[in-house]
This record gives C-alpha cells, structure tokens and sequence, in this order.
C-alpha cells in the first residue's frame, strides 16, 4: 500500500525545512511501501518556494507545483491529491503545529480499524500537548459538535489538520470548497457516504498565534460556520 503525504504550503519559510527534515525521519509501518511528498505551493510572498526546492533537489519522493494565485489551503489539497499516485492521502499542514511523529499512529489506527477515513484528534487523551487558546478551542468544539449533533456521529476535532482518506473514498466525495472550510466539507461527506466509516486518533498539538504565523482568523471561522450549514443542514452536494 503507498502513501501519498499531500503538503500545501503558504508563507512557510521559517518553519518548512524543519518539517520536511521531520518527514524523513518518519518510520513508516511495514504494510506501507512506497511514500511520496506532494507539495503544492499556493502562491507564498516568501522565500517557501527556493527553500523547498533546495530541499528537494535530487529527492524523486518530492514533488512541487504551484498556483499562479493565492487559491486557499482546499484547493491546494485538491491539487496535491490531482497529482497523488498513492492508495492513501495524507493531509500534513507545513506550520508545524502538527506532528509527523503521529503519522504511524494514524495509520496503523486506519490497519486496526479497517476504516477509510481517520481523523486526528487534538483533544483525545493519550498524548501530552501544551495548552491552546481557550476561545479557539471553544470556537472549535462548537463547530464540533454543531457537526456531530447534524450528522449523528461523535466527533471530537473536526477542524484538526491531519486527515488520512483512502483513494476510493475520497473519489466518492466532490469536493468543493477552496478555503479552510474544506476540511469541514471532506469530514460531513464522507460520514453522508458511510456513518461508521471514520475513526479518531489522538495527536500532538503546538499552537502558535497570529504574530507566529497562524492564518486562521474570526471570518475564516464564519465561512466554516457557512460550510457547515451548507452541506450538514442543507445538504448540498
């Protein structure tokens, strides 16, 4: 079984060397064998891209391609995923707030389970993480359970970055919005197709705030809001 590890990059230059250096200390399970790193670029004022290819350079696992215009962090996974030739996708945030050395974990949940979907979990037991935003973390257990109380499943991190689909359940799923709503519009469907065919895994978290680089902001968090009725309330497809 491949993995394709899908990275959308934007304004990361103090923080993507660290990650890509974390990525390929990673211990894969054995059930996987070959692992490649798609990186789409959604147009960065900075200096993200020439480190990347610095990086790269002689590295067939690594992939990069861009977008001509700043398009949002959706669809520069539906971008990386276009390209992907694995039979799974993994969604790795490049702000390091995530971890890689949790990869292992939400695969070998996806072995145990025999799931299609496993979300990662910032607030599960089971890890030792440093403490968040108060008002972020209600804001996000609000969506939480806005979408859990629609969907009839328990969730307890729909917004978390790591996101581990197979192929075959990600291609039952059309996936339109662009922005960071996507990730609430990717777990909502993919419970439409098959309410038990999603799993949690618990995993580190480092937040860092808005003068650290976070994108995420209070409009953001009204177009989730919007993504959420959309396709929990009204169903959209």
């Amino acid at each position: 079984m491949n993995l394709s590890i899908i990275i959308p990059v934007y304004n990361e230059e103090n923080d993507i060397l660290i990650l890509l250096g974390q990525l390929t200390r990673v211990e894969y399970p054995p059930f996987i064998g070959k692992v490649e790193y798609v990186l789409v670029d959604d147009c960065s004022a900075d200096q993200s891209v020439s480190k990347i290819k610095s990086f790269i350079e002689g590295k067939d696992q690594f992939r990069l391609f861009h977008h001509e215009v700043n398009r949002g962090k959706g669809a520069a996974v539906k971008t990386g995923i276009k390209f992907a030739t694995g039979d799974l996708f993994l969604i790795q945030d490049s702000d390091l707030e995530l971890s890689p050395s949790d990869i292992p974990a939400m695969l070998q949940g996806y072995m145990e389970t025999n799931v299609q979907f496993i979300n990662g979990s910032r607030y599960l037991p089971g890890v030792v993480r440093p403490l968040a935003s108060y008002r972020r973390y209600w804001g996000n257990k609000f969506f939480t359970n806005l979408t859990s109380i629609l969907i009839n499943v328990r969730l307890t991190d729909m917004a978390c970055g790591y996101k581990l689909i197979h192929r075959d359940l990600y291609k039952q799923i059309n996936l339109k919005e662009d922005r960071f709503g996507f990730e609430a519009e990717l777990i909502i469907k993919a419970l439409r197709i098959k309410r038990n065919n999603v799993a949690e895994v618990p995993v580190r978290y480092f937040p860092r705030n808005a003068g650290e680089g976070k994108k995420l902001n209070n409009m953001d968090a009204l177009k989730i809001l919007w993504t959420i009725v959309k396709y929990g309330v009204l169903r959209l497809d």
